[in-house]
């Protein structure tokens, strides 16, 4: 199993990234959320900021591009396999930031790659 970083997770039952993190655990892969806000997802504490972890294949992420920003450094020192960027999230800078550091990047709903078993 993958082990799954939600970056951009909302405690808010609402929004996709809180979802995913719910269809993740159910699909069986241990599941990160980092987000701004306290609270959990599926019993699963929201860390906050830039925690360390290690171990990281996948970061799904749930932030728009200009907030992506403050995040590169930590992202890219994860070292992960792979980064997909959820609609609205696409970012042209940092698929050539992760590129060139070996990290696979691609454009596409997790929801949709769980729900097709592609993930």
């Amino acid at each position: 199993m993958k082990k799954t970083m939600v970056l951009g997770a909302s405690p808010n039952v609402s929004r996709v990234s809180n979802q995913v993190v719910h269809r993740l655990q159910i699909a069986g892969h241990e599941v990160v959320p980092v987000g701004i806000r306290d609270g959990q997802i599926a019993g699963v504490h929201i860390q906050k900021g830039q925690p360390e972890v290690a171990g990281v294949d996948t970061i799904t992420m749930y932030l728009s591009a200009k907030h992506q920003a403050q995040y590169y450094d930590y992202i890219l020192g994860l070292q992960p396999k792979r980064i997909l960027f959820n609609p609205g999230a696409e970012n042209p800078e940092l698929y050539r930031l992760a590129n060139k550091n070996g990290i696979e990047t691609e454009n596409a709903c997790t929801l949709v790659l769980l729900s097709v078993d592609a993930y």
